[in-house]
């Protein structure tokens, strides 16, 4: 696959290769192209949450609830 650029946007991605330390504008364009593939999914995930009944109300209990799972995940996790 070849791609044309005006010389700006090819200055612009020969800046960013030498930057961001890319070997070549293929892994910079290749790595633009997989965080655009986690940008679609996220976006999807959230769209069929969002369109998902609630359960249960969104308030102070269920936050604290979530909290409470943080703090034992971390906590597992620092013995582990």
């Amino acid at each position: 696959m070849n791609i044309s650029l005006p010389d700006t946007l090819k200055s612009f991605v020969d800046e960013q290769v030498s930057q961001r330390g890319y070997g070549t504008s293929s892994e910079y364009v290749r790595e633009l192209i997989r965080k655009d593939q986690d940008r679609l999914q996220l976006r999807g995930l959230l769209l069929a949450g969002a369109a998902t009944e609630s359960s249960a109300p969104a308030d102070g209990a269920y936050f604290e609830g979530l909290r409470n799972r943080v703090r034992k995940g971390a906590k597992a996790g620092a013995r582990g």
